[in-house]
């Protein structure tokens, strides 16, 4: 169930190179948000811009009643929400989607993040742990600027390994590349990722190749959130070919080889 709440604002601080975290006290959203879910926030106090924005959720405190989101500003929306003080409210739409879904039988698996990508796989990390699933988390940013601090990394992992594409921090390269160089040596029975779709679809070449099961959080320009205006439609696999699919509302997860990449 989905809900449209005034939330107060706990904190919304920068945290690297144009990125924010952002808590808010919604405990009807927080009770029922699952890993891979997100919400959609309205970022101004008039309808300029009309869009709400969609951010993943990075994690849910459900006995305070928070829910917390990692951002980029990259444009007006998010400009005029990083201005936001604690104390305020922000009309938020949530929790949205279909999230990520727990292979039976899986004892270790693999997190890979692209950039912010990383906020749904921390929510989804916790339910690991509750699990006692082993998981190694391999994040990639541009640059060691745009890491962000242990704290806002999936608590007690069992591996946090980093990748920057300038070589600024870990290994030098991209993520997918990063974790092809672990895939062929050690053991894991799924993967879950999230991050910009040219990252996906060089991970799903990866997993093939592996024959590695997982699933995939796609990012997307959304406008409702809800399926009605199919702005967000991405092509996925079916019985009889293949079909157009909404990303807010069947996705933004899905098992990496219904995707079919652009």
């Amino acid at each position: 169930m989905s809900f449209i709440v005034e939330a107060e604002i706990i904190h919304n601080h920068k945290v690297a190179e144009g990125c924010y975290s952002l808590a808010f006290r919604a405990p009807e959203i927080a009770e029922s948000a699952q890993p891979g879910q997100f919400v959609h926030l309205r970022c101004s106090r008039t309808f300029d811009p009309l869009l709400r924005r969609p951010l993943g959720i990075q994690g849910i405190d459900r006995r305070d009643g928070l829910v917390k989101v990692l951002y980029q500003v990259v444009g007006k929306g998010t400009g005029l929400l990083s201005g936001f003080e604690p104390g305020s409210r922000v009309n938020v739409l949530g929790p949205l989607g279909c999230g990520f879904t727990l292979p039976a039988g899986a004892r270790r698996v693999a997190l890979i993040a692209g950039g912010l990508g990383i906020a749904p796989l921390c929510f989804l990390y916790e339910t690991l742990a509750e699990q006692r699933i082993e998981a190694v988390v391999f994040h990639g940013v541009r640059s060691a600027g745009q890491a962000l601090a242990p704290d806002l990394l999936p608590p007690v992992a069992d591996r946090v390994l980093m990748a920057a594409d300038d070589g600024s921090l870990g290994y030098h390269g991209s993520v997918v590349k990063l974790f092809e160089t672990y895939a062929g040596q050690e053991p894991f029975d799924f993967f879950f990722a999230a991050g910009p779709s040219p990252m996906l679809r060089a991970l799903s070449i990866v997993a093939k190749e592996y024959h590695l099961p997982g699933e995939v959080s796609l990012e997307e320009r959304m406008g409702c959130g809800i399926g009605a205006c199919l702005c967000c439609n991405c092509r996925t696999r079916g019985e009889d070919g293949w079909r157009y699919s909404r990303v807010c509302a069947d996705g933004p997860v899905f098992p990496v080889e219904e995707v079919v990449w652009p």
